[in-house]
């Protein structure tokens, strides 16, 4: 396992399963910013999301060892669900392609190779904001909205938790300046203890690097 760790260490975790040297070096041009973990096979991929989750895969089909990425992408759903999938290829015919978008293990995106670099940047922005944590936050929403739940059910406070830190970390990834609680704490209205506590579970979760918020395991939240 290789990673490629990106200057800015607030952006987005990538894994990307790939065993093309030169495919590497151009994820690696094209996907600055990013903190990158690269690996060979898909059997190295499942290893690598059970030492740390990532926010994104990038799964090539042709890997090392004979492996195919396509045999492992429900693996990968099944112990990762939440986490977007882009999946290359040049080798998939349109059945194949049709497949790996269909179902409730499927991959959200297929690009071709050669992989257009626009192309890839914008589709990664695309997965890492609206796909993942994003639909899972907007599905609950919608089964509390089908099951009129009240506002005070704790399921209710558990869609809000996560809707909120889904903003926070679209909000903080790439910044410069420390988070402002205060600030923060009134945009969601709830209190300071509760923002920190929401730092604490993303960079706990590695979704926010520490260097953010450094005293983050230093602090003592309380509920809301």
């Amino acid at each position: 396992m290789s990673r490629m760790t990106a200057t800015e260490e607030k952006m987005a975790s990538i894994l990307i399963v790939e065993d093309d040297p030169k495919q590497l070096r151009l994820y690696g041009k094209a996907l600055r910013g990013y903190r990158l973990t690269c690996v060979s096979t898909g059997t190295g991929a499942l290893k690598a999301i059970a030492e740390a989750r990532p926010d994104l895969v990038i799964l090539d089909n042709i890997l090392d060892a004979g492996e195919r990425g396509l045999e492992f992408l429900p693996q990968l759903k099944a112990v990762a669900a939440h986490v977007p999938v882009i999946m290359i290829s040049g080798t998939l015919q349109i059945r194949e392609q049709l497949a790996a978008l269909q179902g409730p293990r499927s991959a959200h995106y297929i690009l071709e190779k050669p992989v257009d670099l626009d192309e890839l940047d914008r589709t990664v922005e695309i997965a890492l904001t609206e796909c993942g944590l994003g639909e899972t936050v907007a599905a609950l929403q919608s089964l509390e909205r089908a099951e009129k739940f009240s506002a005070s059910e704790p399921d209710r406070r558990f869609t809000e938790r996560l809707s909120r830190q889904h903003a926070m970390i679209k909000t903080l990834r790439g910044g410069h300046e420390r988070p402002n609680i205060s600030g923060l704490a009134r945009t969601f209205n709830v209190s300071r203890k509760t923002i920190i506590r929401d730092l604490q579970d993303l960079i706990q979760r590695g979704q926010l690097a520490e260097e953010i918020y450094p005293e983050w395991n230093q602090e003592h939240a309380g509920g809301e």
